[in-house]
């Protein structure tokens, strides 16, 4: 009997402080109070068996105190279960009990909730009912009115104000078909945590459906001594946690990093937390973050189409090997265009001045020329066919040609004059073979002057003209109206 005597005499040694917090973290006890934390059930039950070899006269109170505590957390416990097998209802709170962990005295933590209307309904919640004060929704603002099928973020805040466990619910009254809906809530109020925790809780921000986002905390043994990580216990499925292996024992000063990966599954919020277990830990580190639905890929842009004006180019009568020249414009509509390459059925016939790939933006026009060279005397048709990736690739371009014994053709040319605009830097002159129709342009650079000699002309053709002023910027302005008619004989 003299050992344990003098392993008595040698407690009285400790700090009463130090000696309290060391029996509270190593046996789940609040010595101070004689009550205990739900969370360390199977580990007090153990404890009270090993105590029972001991002389009865040492154990009397404290088993009174262990009976009593085991008895009201079995009755909480149990309630906590029948109202986790409570029928659904159209309002709804995830989770359905809300837990803390540990909590130093002075300090406080937040974590969320996702209220949910699943009914096809509005409701409204009218009011809140806090059980305990240590509790509260600092956020809320009543009444608040969730469409059917909406759900909506509650901050629920924990402030413990003395080292104890302290348990408590928040009633949400509301329109739903349950009118009253029950949040349970527990935590432990502690003189300070023996793990410190950096940050105290994380945000992941918006992060799109079906991709995942990783970010660390980092748990430090502020005690003297060492501390027992056995287990992390993860609430919320859209998370998870990944660390070093278990049980890890951190001596005093020690820290270990843990690494947090969000991954949501549908868009909207979504909360969670991991729970720091072992001997004397019951640490909660909160977590929440926002899926977003990814973007649908952008659809593949129609193909463009490649139109010509004129639809058919007519030479006339051109002297043998002399030389005639007309213009075409083509044109990308509903989307941009890529000429690739062009080829001539006929070596009288030429495109000039053009270089490929070129890329004709949707709803513009570029122009070439054409030229007709003529062999020898009579009629000669050919065409110009475009490679590009527009949906009317390989468009061709019919023409025509006279070649006439040299001499015999006689040259025709319409000359043209205007007013002149004010600020303006020159001019542009278009023709076309029909006056509804598209008009090209003719001339290869801006006219100063306010004339125009076109000596492209062949007999037999009707054409149809119009000018355009452009200022200093590039600006152009519309076609004159109406068109100038000319007939060539």
């Amino acid at each position: 009997m003299v050992a344990p005597n003098a392993q008595r005499g040698a407690s009285l040694w400790h700090e009463p402080e130090e000696l309290e917090e060391r029996c509270r973290e190593e046996t789940g006890y609040f010595w101070s109070i004689g009550r205990v934390h739900h969370r360390y059930l199977r580990r007090q039950i153990a404890v009270r068996q090993t105590v029972a070899m001991r002389p009865p006269q040492s154990i009397n109170q404290p088993f009174l105190i262990r009976l009593s505590s085991i008895v009201t957390i079995t009755l909480f416990v149990t309630l906590w279960s029948l109202s986790a097998r409570a029928a659904a209802q159209q309002l709804t709170c995830t989770p359905a009990i809300l837990e803390f962990g540990t909590v130093a005295v002075g300090q406080t933590e937040t974590q969320l909730v996702i209220l949910t209307n699943t009914g096809s309904t509005s409701v409204t919640v009218s009011a809140t009912n806090l059980s305990t004060s240590e509790f509260s929704l600092p956020q809320l603002s009543l009444p608040l009115i969730l469409s059917a099928g909406e759900s909506v973020p509650l901050s629920v805040t924990f402030a413990p104000t003395a080292s104890e466990w302290i348990g408590g619910r928040v009633t949400f009254t509301s329109t739903a078909s349950n009118p009253s809906l029950l949040l349970r809530l527990g935590g432990t109020g502690v003189t300070s945590d023996p793990l410190t925790v950096s940050p105290t809780s994380i945000s992941f921000g918006q992060v799109a459906v079906g991709t995942s986002s990783t970010k660390s905390v980092v748990l430090t043994n502020i005690r003297s001594w060492g501390k027992t990580i056995s287990a992390l216990q993860t609430a919320g499925s859209e998370f998870s946690v990944s660390g070093p292996s278990l049980p890890l024992t951190l001596a005093g000063g020690q820290s270990v990093t843990l690494n947090v990966t969000f991954t949501p599954k549908t868009g909207g919020i979504a909360s969670g937390s991991v729970f720091v277990a072992g001997a004397g830990l019951d640490q909660n580190v909160p977590f929440s973050g926002t899926g977003t639905a990814a973007a649908a890929p952008a659809p593949a842009p129609a193909a463009g189409q490649l139109t010509i004006m004129p639809a058919a180019l007519n030479f006339g009568s051109v002297p043998a090997g002399t030389t005639a020249t007309q213009s075409i414009s083509l044109s990308a509509v509903g989307s941009n265009v890529t000429i690739s390459s062009s080829a001539s059925s006929s070596s009288q016939f030429v495109l000039n001045g053009a270089s490929f790939p070129q890329t004709i933006p949707a709803g513009q026009s570029v122009s070439f020329n054409v030229a007709f060279t003529p062999k020898s005397s009579g009629t000669a048709s050919g065409s110009l066919s475009f490679t590009s990736n527009a949906s009317t690739s390989g468009t061709l371009e019919s023409l025509t040609g006279i070649g006439t014994a040299n001499g015999t053709a006689t040259q025709y040319s319409v000359n043209l004059s205007w007013n002149a605009s004010s600020d303006v830097t020159g001019y542009n002159v278009y023709r076309s073979t029909a006056a509804n129709d598209t008009y090209s342009k003719i001339n290869s650079s801006v006219n100063p002057n306010t004339a125009y000699t076109d000596s492209t002309v062949v007999s037999g053709q009707t054409y149809y003209y119009a000018a355009t002023s452009v200022n200093s910027s590039g600006q152009e302005s519309a076609l004159s109206t109406p068109p100038v008619e000319a007939a060539i004989p």
